[in-house]
């Protein structure tokens, strides 16, 4: 007699919990759709606060499926999807509203500098996006190859809300902010690497970040509750700045070998 023949079969998996990485990644989508809809009403900080929440969002929902052992081709999909809307269209959008519109003031050929700066932004997160999912396992994961959209969209919401913060208005910095657009969106589909803070790649402690990464973590986190904008715009920019400056010191180092 086979001794598992009454053996009690396993209980399925609820399908409710296949629900809950999904309705993160709603729930970041959300935040990018709402952050134009701000954005087109003049309601520039809160558009970036929303662009922040959907960042937050989009970091919960691979970690919840990967918890809870729900991942699946179709949250990947949907997640690449719904990052397109929060971290390509959002950003664009609400620079171009905050300060790109302002670029028609200086001409006709001016304006539409404006428009296709916000275009370029939106055309490098979309092909960073599919860069990154054709490339998954192929990589260490240890560094990302350009800047991830996150990253880059909380450079451009960082730069209007500090600005929005102490009243300067994106009239007055169109050309300072055209030059981010364009910078941000070429870092994205550059071939920069870029630390993406998640362990040292091999080994059965692979997963584990350095302390330095633990302390940091903790000083920004202090910082935010002092001046969240300012915060936010210096981890940013540094981060941004790094991947440049780590491409020059190996440059130098290979020159000097």
């Amino acid at each position: 007699m086979d001794p598992n023949h009454n053996a009690t079969p396993p209980r399925p998996r609820g399908r409710g919990i296949y629900l809950l990485p999904n309705l993160l990644t709603t729930g970041g989508l959300f935040g990018g759709f709402f952050a134009i809809i701000a954005a087109s009403q003049g309601r520039f900080e809160t558009a970036c606060i929303a662009i922040f929440v959907a960042a937050v969002l989009d970091g919960l929902d691979g970690r919840v499926a990967r918890l809870t052992n729900t991942q699946s081709e179709f949250g990947v999909q949907y997640d690449s999807l719904a990052d397109l809307v929060s971290f390509g269209m959002a950003p664009a959008l609400v620079m171009y509203h905050w300060a790109l519109v302002g670029m028609k003031l200086d001409g006709v050929t001016a304006g539409k500098l404006g428009w296709l700066g916000a275009f370029l932004y939106a055309a490098c997160a979309a092909l960073r996006l599919a860069r990154f999912n054709s490339q998954v396992g192929q990589v260490d994961k240890r560094w990302f190859i350009g800047l991830a959209s996150p990253a880059a969209a909380g450079l451009m919401a960082s730069f209007v809300w500090t600005c929005t913060v102490f009243g300067w208005t994106g009239e007055e910095l169109r050309y300072v902010a055209l030059g981010l657009t364009v910078c941000a969106g070429l870092l994205m589909v550059s071939r920069l690497r870029y630390n993406s803070f998640k362990g040292s790649g091999t080994g059965p402690k692979s997963d584990r970040v350095p302390f330095f990464a633990l302390l940091i973590v903790v000083v920004v986190l202090i910082a935010l509750w002092i001046e969240p904008p300012v915060t936010l715009l210096v981890t940013a920019t540094l981060y941004a700045v790094s991947g440049p400056a780590m491409w020059f010191r190996r440059r130098r180092l290979d020159a000097a070998a």
